[in-house]
């Protein structure tokens, strides 16, 4: 529906649109901790974290940039740094029966939910007052990630979606082809939150060519990308992609991170990671000057991810912004 002029209520412009989802969720995160919201995962017993020093079985400088191998759980709540986290991105096991080194991915579903309310715990508690924390997780658990997370009393800013192409074959129903990425913020109003270095072409620019957008006094023919991702070097990363590492699974592409890197801390920011894998989120944010700590369960995974963060790191920097994610072309000014 075309927004229009509407004189009867006051809002900026005197247009006929709605306050929006952030601000509704703004409002309602300060209640969501009183409500009783009870999930599978809360019949289980909390895990309790070992109180002990903890050091990093890899360390580099400039940026400050650490791995710990061991348990999130354990790790997180004993770090030096514990609560001045400017950003949280988690990426954790799925539970789908993944061989990944020494973890075991086949939790029973209680168990599961009360590992996954237990790190989202550590993590968040973590976080300085204007940190956020970013999700990547599939459909069958996005869900209670979401109701956890209002339950702890953080806002919701985007409930994202990372789309790529080539999802596993199926014909027992639609072949799935996303990935949420959900973000949450522990102060909606004070949030480290840098729109300016992840733009890209807007439709009206890119498409139309329209001149309205190209005359704008600042970032002309530019917008803050949509929250359904997708393009070049946003595929799964796999086959011969130069980003894949041999024994890792479920990799993420660089431009992910880094737009989320990007975005949502600053330069010098310290990042965290409860889940390594392949290294992505260090790898990213030791090219954007950023500190990270990350941690992992498995040696043999760790080492391996050392080795690309400190020795390989970043391939398509600067690539997730400055371009167009229009599925149109380009049309031209005459019309037949």
């Amino acid at each position: 529906m075309a927004e229009r002029k509407n004189t009867e209520f006051d809002r900026p412009g005197g247009y006929a649109t709605p306050r929006g989802a952030t601000q509704i969720q703004r409002e309602s995160a300060a209640e969501m901790p009183a409500a009783d919201i009870r999930l599978l995962g809360d019949e289980v017993a909390p895990h309790v974290p070992a109180k002990t020093a903890v050091e990093p079985a890899h360390h580099s400088d400039d940026p400050d940039t650490r791995l710990y191998v061991g348990d999130c759980r354990d790790v997180i709540p004993n770090l030096p740094d514990h609560g001045q986290v400017d950003l949280v991105f988690a990426d954790p096991p799925f539970n789908w029966d993944v061989p990944y080194d020494e973890w075991s991915d086949g939790m029973p579903r209680a168990e599961y939910e009360r590992f996954t309310f237990d790190w989202l715990d550590v993590c968040v508690d973590a976080l300085a007052p204007n940190g956020s924390i970013w999700v990547n997780i599939p459909d069958d658990t996005a869900a209670e990630i979401v109701m956890h997370l209002k339950r702890r009393g953080l806002t919701m800013i985007n409930w994202c979606a990372w789309h790529f192409r080539f999802g596993q074959h199926r014909d027992s129903s639609f072949i799935m082809s996303k990935v949420h990425a959900l973000y949450f913020a522990k102060d909606a109003d004070n949030r480290i939150w840098n729109p300016d270095s992840i733009l890209e072409q807007s439709d009206r620019a890119s498409i139309y060519n329209d001149a309205r957008t190209q005359a704008k006094d600042r970032n002309a023919g530019m917008r803050v990308p949509m929250d359904v991702w997708y393009g070049p070097y946003w595929g799964r990363v796999q086959g011969n992609n130069k980003e894949r590492r041999a024994q890792h699974h479920n990799q993420i592409p660089e431009v992910y991170l880094e737009r989320i890197i990007l975005a949502c801390s600053n330069e010098g920011g310290l990042v965290l990671d409860p889940f390594c894998g392949s290294g992505t989120t260090s790898t990213v944010a030791k090219a954007w000057n950023r500190r990270s700590i990350t941690t992992e369960f498995g040696a043999g995974n760790a080492e391996s991810a050392w080795e690309r963060i400190s020795e390989i790191g970043m391939l398509r920097k600067g690539l997730s912004s400055g371009g167009s994610s229009a599925i149109g072309k380009p049309r031209s000014k005459k019309r037949s």
